[in-house]
Formats: C-alpha cells, sequence, structure tokens
C-alpha cells in the first residue's frame, strides 16, 4: 500500500483549494522512454515537485496503484484495482452518471484510448476500470446504459466498470484509497419524483494510468486531460515497455 493508504476524511476547503489551483494541474504527457524511475517508462512529469509539495492524496507518478475488490456488475463478478498487475496496463476514472460536466469528458478519455488501442493492435495489453462513488442511483442498469451512450466496446473483455456496494464502501474505495475526493452538493435539485438532479456532487477530476507492473505512470487532474495526451502516453508506456 503506498503512502495514500490512510487518506484523511473530506476536507471542502482544501478540495476546492487543490482541485483550482495550478499547482496539481493536468500532469502533462512526456515522450522519453524510462528515465530516473526504474517503476516507469514515461519520465517525470512537469508538475511532479509542485504534486509533491501540495501532498495530494491521490497516488502521483513512481507511486504504486492502491488495492480494492469492487463488483464489476455488468460482468456479474468482483474485481481487484491490481488484478491485471503483471498483465495489462490499466485507466481509471471516477465518475457518477448524473454528472453534466467532468465526467462524460473523462469517459469520453478513455474510449479514445480504447479505440486506439484496437486501431493499433494493443487491446489485450490495456485495461479500464471507471469507478462510480454514487451506487445509490447508479444500478447495474444505470451504468450499462451510460456505457452504451459512450460507446464502449464490452466484446473486448477489457473494460470493467466498478460499482461499490454501498455509499460507506464508495467513500472508503474512491475517497479513502484511492485519494479521489467527493462530496454530495448541498445544492442538488430534485425531480418531481424526488429524485436527486444534475450535480449531486462535487469531485476531483481524475484519470490515472498505470503500467503492468501497477505504478502510476501519470494521474491527469485539474481540467479533463486531452484525450490525445492520454493516447500519446498510452502508446508510448506500450511500445516502451
Amino acid at each position: 500500500m503506498n503512502r495514500h493508504s490512510n487518506a484523511p476524511s473530506f476536507d471542502r476547503r482544501r478540495f476546492l483549494t487543490v482541485a483550482g489551483s495550478g499547482v496539481v494541474a493536468t500532469m502533462a504527457g512526456c515522450l522519453g522512454l524510462r528515465g530516473g524511475n526504474d517503476n516507469v517508462v514515461l519520465d517525470e512529469p512537469d508538475a511532479y515537485d509542485r504534486t509533491v509539495e501540495a501532498d495530494v492524496d491521490w497516488p502521483i507518478y513512481g507511486e504504486q496503484i492502491p488495492t480494492a475488490t469492487v463488483p464489476a456488475p455488468l460482468l456479474d463478478r468482483s474485481v481487484t484495482t491490481t488484478e491485471f498487475t503483471g498483465e495489462r496496463h490499466t485507466l481509471f476514472t471516477f465518475i457518477f452518471t448524473r454528472c453534466p460536466g467532468a465526467c462524460p469528458g473523462l469517459m469520453a478519455v478513455l474510449r479514445h484510448v480504447q479505440a486506439d488501442s484496437v486501431e493499433n493492435d494493443y487491446a489485450d495489453e490495456v485495461a479500464f476500470m471507471p469507478i462510480t462513488f454514487d451506487p445509490e442511483h447508479d444500478t447495474p442498469s444505470v451504468l450499462e446504459d451510460y456505457e452504451q451512450r459512450h460507446g464502449v466496446e464490452r466484446s473486448l473483455e477489457h473494460w470493467f466498470t466498478l460499482r461499490p456496494e454501498t455509499p460507506e464502501r464508495a467513500q472508503e474505495v474512491v475517497e479513502e484509497t484511492f485519494g479521489c475526493m467527493f462530496e454530495r452538493t448541498e445544492d442538488a435539485e430534485s425531480d418531481s419524483e424526488g429524485e436527486t438532479m444534475d450535480m449531486a456532487f462535487m469531485h476531483t477530476s481524475l484519470v490515472l494510468l498505470a503500467n503492468k507492473d501497477g505504478y502510476v505512470e501519470r494521474a491527469y487532474t485539474g481540467d479533463v486531460p486531452a484525450p490525445s495526451t492520454i493516447v500519446d502516453d498510452a502508446r508510448t508506456i506500450v511500445e516502451g515497455w
């Protein structure tokens, strides 16, 4: 377990400061091969020193992906986040399906990499793990519809949408284990039937790209990263492995 295994409880002021600051802006890709860290392929990102100083809660460049076992309801089994260590490079993100802002972009980023993996013959070398932190709303049928709307190709058997069983378990996995902070918004609107709509949560926008050995190559946060950036980084890892 890495230094984020005992993540603190949600600090709203720190969340707003970190999520909106340039200190932890998107850690853009570099195309160099193995540099000073033998556990990774990509070179140290430009923002690395500042990110270390900011002491962010999510795993960063060169750190190991934490372990959690979460149901993948569309596959009728559970998946461990480190299950493919030694076999596949892995992309993680953290979403809720009724999100009108960052989440569709985060899903689109993973989909671009999936499409590129098919086009460039590395589909069997990658795995995708979006994790919802809204299990009360994001039922298996809702997740299935969400995948379909985003064009996920499920026949490739490398896409694992994960759903913690309860809100409490979602907090354990997403916030405490992975350091991706989220909080239900106080001003969330409800429809005529009482179902919460639209901005039900504020949350960190986060994509993690880990290599086959389970080490983080990139932690993209801040704005949703350009799909081309993550595609380039994923290709570089696959080619340089």
